[in-house]
């Protein structure tokens, strides 16, 4: 009689984890309430900075583009690139424009982001996808001042892309 106590207390404090999990919501600004996950993929990769002239006329770092290698169970399956663009090994791809946006977890955190389908392309795993979510960001900011106008920086980052449609 005692391991089927043990196991269900187990399975009880299993469920009640995974509820507390669950419950633990998205920011607002990028929640994306009734839509159902399709994939979500693990970003490893750099976000790239342009030195250009500011309003000011002084040097500054703007953002210029993601490259990235977007990976499943430790599998390389997709990039994602400049649009932005997810292209996953299927022929399948989105392109999307940010619609929300909430800070990263530290100031040289990226910020996570809500991001609306514009494009799509292919008949694989992206083919129904309508939001994509950047979630779990570390690293990959850069601001302030640059020195040569001209010049690139790239900003090692990793993110989790969450991978939605309509429900």
């Amino acid at each position: 009689m005692l391991p089927h106590r043990i196991a269900a207390i187990t399975l009880l404090l299993l469920a009640s984890s995974a509820t507390a999990h669950a419950a633990d919501p998205l920011p607002e600004a990028i929640a994306a309430p009734g839509q159902i996950v399709v994939t979500t993929l693990h970003a490893e990769g750099a976000q790239i900075y342009e030195c250009k002239a500011g309003v000011d006329g002084k040097p500054i770092w703007s953002f210029r583009e993601p490259i990235a290698t977007l990976l499943a169970d430790g599998k390389t399956v997709g990039r994602h690139y400049a649009g932005p663009t997810w292209e996953h090994s299927d022929g399948s791809a989105v392109a999307a424009k940010v619609a929300g946006n909430a800070p990263g977890t530290t100031a040289n955190d990226i910020p996570w982001l809500k991001l609306e389908v514009t494009s799509r392309r292919g008949s694989g795993v992206l083919a129904d996808v309508t939001t994509v979510q950047r979630i779990n960001t570390k690293g990959g900011k850069r601001d302030g001042a640059c020195d040569v106008v001209g010049s690139f920086l790239n900003v090692p980052y990793s993110a989790d892309y969450v991978f939605l449609r309509k429900g």
